[in-house]
C-alpha cells in the first residue's frame, strides 16, 4: 500500500477509497434473473444451498430492475420477448451487466437455422458480458461465469481521477 502499511498494528487494513469502492462493486452484485426456458431451472439451483451462489456475493435475486445491476438472460428468447429484455435492460442502473446463459441465449440453440421466432443471440439488442455454453449449463458453470464477470468488474474503476 505504501507509507502506512508497516505503521501500525497487523489487525488495522489500510487502503484508499477508490480500492474499497471497486472491491464493494465487485462483491455484491444484485443478479435479476429473466428465465425463459430450462436454463433458468439450472440459475434457481444455482442459488440453492447445495452451490449457494451467496458465498460469491450474488444469490439475492431481484425482480426489478431497478435494485439490479447483473441481468442473466437463460433460455430462448423469442423476438416478441426481445423487446421486453432491451426494455429491462434500459431500466438497470448504472453500471449493469449481462451474462447469457445457455446456448439458446448465445445463439438461439437448436433454433438457429429453422427458428424464424426465435433471437439468434440476445446480443443483437443489448451488450453481453459474459457468455456461458451448454444446453443447459451446469450451475457450476454459472458459478464460473459470475466470477469471470467479478474479475472483468475487479479491472474496472469507479472512481476516475480527475484531469
Amino acid at each position: 500500500m505504501g507509507i502506512l502499511e508497516e505503521r501500525f498494528d497487523p489487525n488495522i487494513v489500510t487502503t484508499t477509497v477508490d480500492a474499497f469502492l471497486d472491491w464493494a462493486r465487485k462483491s455484491s452484485l444484485w443478479p435479476m434473473g429473466f428465465g425463459l426456458a430450462c436454463c433458468a431451472i439450472e440459475m434457481m439451483a444455482t442459488s440453492m444451498s447445495r452451490y449457494d451462489l451467496d458465498r460469491f456475493g450474488a444469490s439475492v435475486f431481484r425482480s426489478s430492475p431497478r435494485q439490479s445491476d447483473l441481468l442473466i438472460v437463460s433460455g430462448t428468447v423469442t423476438l416478441k420477448m426481445a423487446s421486453r429484455v432491451k426494455r429491462l435492460y434500459d431500466q438497470m442502473a448504472e453500471p449493469r451487466y449481462v451474462i447469457s446463459m445457455g446456448s439458446c441465449a448465445n445463439t438461439g440453440g437448436p433454433y438457429w437455422e429453422h427458428g424464424y421466432h426465435v433471437l439468434k443471440g440476445v446480443d443483437r439488442i443489448i451488450p453481453v458480458d459474459v457468455y456461458i455454453a451448454g444446453c443447459p449449463p451446469r450451475p457450476e458453470a454459472l458459478i464460473d461465469g459470475v466470477l469471470q464477470l467479478q474479475k472483468k468488474i475487479a479491472q474496472q474503476r469507479v472512481v476516475r481521477k480527475a484531469v
